[in-house]
């Protein structure tokens, strides 16, 4: 199964995380990446990933920025940082010279471009706080119903059937936002 991920990750013009690991890449426990990601293959020896962190897709991390070489003739690069418990959204860059505290979420499409602290959301170009984890975590309990909370049968991994799709589309069209286990 390993192989065939390598293969796909070629495929998709990922260096496959083995290799980026053995250039000096740290990652820790329970990483979790989807498809299109890009962590800086030249530079990877100066980015550090926690536990339990997770990034959607075409998440982009890089740890050096050749436009300085145009002006200056130099490049620059810096350390990334991601500590434990972080949610990288779809679409993110994170650029050299930033750490992103524990608890953290950086919403889609948000281009990191300075440090984020400990339970924060950030989001935007360039990501800015929105607010905090805890607050957003109070949001999400008040916007859950018996009507618009959905197990795990609703999902592709198990089979969604047509008839279950169809209460998702009319959920979602009456609550705006619904939730799947």
């Amino acid at each position: 199964m390993s192989i065939i991920k390598d293969i796909i990750s070629l495929i998709n013009r990922e260096v496959p995380i083995k290799i980026l690991e053995k250039r000096g890449l740290k990652i820790g426990k329970n990483f979790s990446k989807q498809q299109g990601c890009f962590i800086d293959p030249t530079h990877c020896f100066l980015i550090e990933i926690g536990d339990n962190v997770t990034f959607s897709i075409r998440v982009t991390l890089l740890a050096h920025d050749a436009s300085s070489k145009k002006l200056i003739d130099k490049a620059k690069f810096g350390k990334i940082i991601i500590h434990d418990n972080v949610f990288v959204g779809a679409n993110v860059t994170i650029l050299p010279n930033v750490e992103i505290g524990e608890n953290a979420i950086i919403g889609a499409g948000s281009i990191v471009t300075k440090d984020v602290p400990a339970n924060t959301i950030v989001a935007g170009n360039p990501a800015v706080k929105i607010g905090t984890v805890d607050e957003y975590q109070k949001k999400l309990v008040k916007l859950q119903n018996s009507q618009n909370c959905f197990g795990q049968e609703y999902t592709t991994r198990q089979k969604v059937t047509g008839e279950k799709k169809e209460e998702l589309k009319k959920a979602s069209q009456k609550y705006g936002i619904c939730f799947i286990e």
